[in-house]
């Protein structure tokens, strides 16, 4: 593998650099994206136990509403309509601020997605410039610029250059494209999930008022 890397030169280091932040990435990704990191198995019990006891005339403890926000992201949702509901909000405002905090979640969801697509992005045309790299130093090899006589030795670097930071560049750049569009499915599933969760508690807590989905 070493000797791989000798071969391939300088341009292959930031090639490297992004796999191995691309490999966290999607490791990272791909653990919390799980939908029993999304919907612990207690979460929704506790929601709708609590959307019980706000129908019943219940009020709910400050301790019982962070926890619930705590456990999870969709965790953060369903507290949002249940203190709106337990302050006595009407389901305009309880609807305005539950926007509110869907547009965090979401984000959460998507998180380091960016980052990911600009790698798959960028991982070829890094490697294009490797590719131009050796190419600069094959034209060295033949005396190009000099008018010397060429080196065997630098012409074949050069050819190893080119030839390794293309190969480099799509094996990067495909499977992070993969993963991205992959892990990209599973935040659109979790965030279709989490909408229709919340808007079940939303009519729970609201049976009399209608939301279009």
């Amino acid at each position: 593998m070493y000797s791989i890397l000798l071969s391939a030169g300088w341009p292959i280091w930031p090639l490297l650099i992004i796999s191995v932040v691309g490999l966290a990435i999607v490791i990272e990704r791909a653990w919390y994206l799980r939908k029993t990191q999304i919907f612990p198995s207690n979460c929704l019990e506790s929601a709708y136990s609590m959307a019980n006891s706000l129908s019943q005339g219940k009020s709910l403890t400050d301790e019982e509403l962070t926890t619930l926000k705590q456990s999870s992201p969709a965790g953060a949702l369903f507290t949002s309509l249940l203190k709106e509901k337990s302050q006595g909000a009407n389901p305009e405002m309880a609807l305005e601020e539950l926007q509110v905090t869907a547009q965090s979640v979401w984000l959460k969801l998507e998180r380091y997605l960016g980052i990911l697509a600009t790698i798959a992005t960028i991982a070829p045309l890094l490697g294009l410039f490797g590719t131009v790299v050796g190419m600069i130093e094959i034209f060295g090899s033949q005396g190009a610029i000099s008018g010397s006589a060429g080196s065997p030795q630098q012409l074949a670097h050069g050819i190893s250059v080119a030839l390794y930071n293309t190969a480099f560049g799509l094996l990067i750049a495909i499977p992070a494209l993969a993963a991205w569009r992959g892990l990209r499915a599973m935040a659109n599933q979790r965030q279709r999930e989490c909408e229709e969760f919340t808007r079940q508690l939303f009519k729970k807590l609201y049976p009399s008022y209608s939301v279009n989905s």
